[in-house]
């Protein structure tokens, strides 16, 4: 019986450390890096037509923007693929 304990005792110290071990979330955002065409990772990404302008669309997790530049407070200008195909503002830090 003792010898039962102890290895059920040894399984789950192994299992805590494997649980503690493991990574705990998605990847952190990033910000865009100018000339490359960077992956969305937030759910969804407001494309504007100024920065803090007027909605044109939106972009989702997975699709791309090509950052061009400039950044203006907390955004950053670019082209937004898929189905909104033009360009526009986005609020930097939520590339993959």
């Amino acid at each position: 019986m003792v010898r039962l304990l102890r290895r059920a005792g040894a399984v789950c110290a192994a299992a805590v450390l494997a649980t503690a071990a493991a990574p705990t979330g998605p990847a952190q955002a990033d910000n865009g890096t100018i000339g490359e065409r960077e992956t969305v990772c937030a759910a969804d990404l407001f494309v504007r037509t100024e920065p803090n302008g007027a909605w044109m669309g939106t972009l989702y997790r997975g699709q791309t923007f090509l950052v061009e530049g400039p950044r203006s407070g907390g955004y950053v200008y670019g082209f937004a693929y898929g189905h909104i195909n033009r360009r526009g503002w986005v609020q930097d830090g939520w590339f993959c």
